[in-house]
């Protein structure tokens, strides 16, 4: 069978890689088209439409400024799709982007699959009635997605988180520091983001880290969609090292981290490493997201416990300052610390056990066969 598999997020091209080599199990002759990243390209042995770096746009203003390439990536994508036909189209995430692709393969009478739930129980929750229209499946990798949309009546398969999987069959490097020129002094990893828009307004901040750090070694995990000359115009003569594609590894052997909201908030804690949440966007954007936003939190780690497992620090209070300071508790204050370790164990409670991507395949590739 032919599946059509759309990510536009670095994270989503994880999902979307992991996801394909389980179809390969239980379609052998499965042909695949994508938009997505690399690691997506590289599990279907084919190149994709459209590239992640390409696509992601975060924030109200941001979207706005883009507005044309949006209009023809989708353009470009739809063509794609007539021209396929594919059996199914597998949305991942990225609501803005696949819900108007769901909603026009569904018109081409192909059956639309969607892998991870857009965040609408954060803001924008009309949008559960567009999603009952044009999605036939819906696979959720949150515990208190199903309950939502329960309140709608809308039947969806919780899969689990697929990060389990990712982070349980990573191979961890034990010769990390030494491969990549690391000293022994302990290490603070720093997730800026993969989106260009966040990391211009973050890592700034991020950087000024080092003035209250001496006796630390401040690295940050690079985006896989930008080099070094990119993070080097933030970093300028700091001695800050970036180190791309071993993000697991530098948070396997980091002290703490300053992590960015997103799905690596749920990774860094999955790995166990003491972490704080920062965000910081256009003043416009984040305002109007004030107003919108239905949730108490934005880390992934505090919504899933239901609360405040890891400090959020937004917008104003984004601050080098504000940042050092609650590092300089998880690295010293072993209370602290305990405290944030045990939240964890909390979390890990809630998420269960790996095996989403092979769950989600088995579904995909059963509701196919059934349906034709």
């Amino acid at each position: 069978m032919k599946y059509y598999i759309i990510a536009g997020e670095t994270s989503g091209d994880l999902h979307g890689a992991n996801l394909i080599k389980e179809i390969r199990k239980e379609d052998t002759e499965a042909e695949f088209h994508l938009v997505g990243g690399d690691q997506m390209a590289a599990a279907a042995g084919v190149p994709v439409l459209i590239h992640t770096s390409e696509m992601a746009f975060m924030g109200f203003i941001e979207v706005l400024m883009n507005l044309r390439s949006i209009a023809r990536n989708l353009k470009k994508v739809k063509a794609d799709i007539q021209q396929v036909m594919p059996d199914t189209v597998i949305l991942i995430d990225f609501p803005g982007f696949n819900l108007k692709i769901a909603e026009y393969a569904k018109k081409l009478g192909i059956t639309t699959c969607y892998y991870i739930s857009p965040k609408i129980w954060a803001w924008n929750q009309k949008r559960v009635y567009k999603i009952k229209r044009v999605v036939d499946h819906m696979f959720c990798i949150l515990p208190f997605e199903v309950n939502f949309y329960k309140q709608y009546r809308y039947p969806v398969d919780y899969v689990g988180n697929p990060l389990l999987d990712a982070i349980s069959s990573y191979e961890f490097n034990p010769n990390f520091k030494e491969d990549n020129g690391l000293s022994d002094f302990p290490i603070i990893a720093l997730l800026p983001g993969s989106r260009k828009m966040e990391i211009a307004h973050i890592l700034p901040e991020l950087v000024k880290l080092h003035r209250y750090f001496p006796l630390h070694q401040l690295v940050i995990a690079g985006a896989p969609n930008f080099d070094l000359d990119f993070y080097q115009q933030y970093i300028g003569d700091y001695p800050i090292k970036v180190i791309f594609n071993q993000t697991y590894d530098l948070l396997k052997h980091a002290e703490a981290a300053a992590v960015t909201s997103g799905t690596a908030t749920l990774e860094t804690a999955l790995i166990g490493v003491p972490q704080v949440v920062v965000y910081k966007a256009n003043p416009i954007s984040v305002a109007i997201a004030r107003r919108v936003v239905k949730v108490q939190f934005i880390s992934l780690v505090n919504l899933i416990n239901n609360y405040l497992s890891v400090i959020e620090l937004i917008q104003e209070d984004c601050t080098a300052r504000n940042i050092a300071d609650e590092l300089g508790k998880l690295t010293t204050d072993k209370e602290h610390r305990a405290s944030v370790l045990e939240n964890y164990e909390v979390l890990m409670e809630k998420m269960g056990t790996p095996g989403a991507s092979e769950k989600t395949a088995k579904l995909i590739v059963k509701y196919l066969r059934e349906e034709n």
